[in-house]
This record gives C-alpha cells, structure tokens and sequence, in this order.
C-alpha cells in the first residue's frame, strides 16, 4: 500500500519543471510500497528491479537529495514500469 508522503514523492517526480529537491530515502521508500527488489552494488550503486524492467542508481552523496537528471531517469523507469500518479 502506498502512503500519502510516497504519493507526494511520486507526484514530486513527475512535475515539470524537474525537482532538485527530492530526497533519496523518500525515492527508496516510494520504490518499496511498489514492491521494487532493491541490491547494493559496488561502491554507492543500487541496483533496482521492476516489473521486468532493471537500473542502476547512485545514492547521492554527501546531499541527501537526487540531482536532475536522476529525477529524469527516475521517472523514465518508472513510466517504462507502468507507474505513473
């Protein structure tokens, strides 16, 4: 089930222009609810897979907060995986 605070970070994704201001704890929770099998790779990636579709993230550091273009490849493999708000 997906709590409102995930639905604000799905909704958060998807607005234009893109956000610089989402916390990447906040993008790995919204990616639970939705049932995402999440393994740390080498050094700060995690690899995530949904619905048959697979990416690699980086976990920022040292801000908590994703960049752009994360948010971009964030709402693209969620879109490929048939999640949209």
């Amino acid at each position: 089930m997906v709590s409102s605070k995930q639905t604000r970070t799905l909704r958060a994704i998807f607005e234009t222009p893109t956000r610089s201001d989402i916390r990447w704890t906040d993008i790995e929770n919204l990616f639970r609810a939705h049932g995402v099998e999440i393994k740390q790779g080498s050094g700060s990636r995690v690899r995530i897979k949904l619905n048959g579709r697979n990416m690699t993230f980086h976990t920022p550091h040292p801000k908590p907060t994703i960049i752009k273009a994360a948010v971009r490849s964030t709402r693209r493999f969620l879109t490929e995986a048939g999640i949209k708000p």
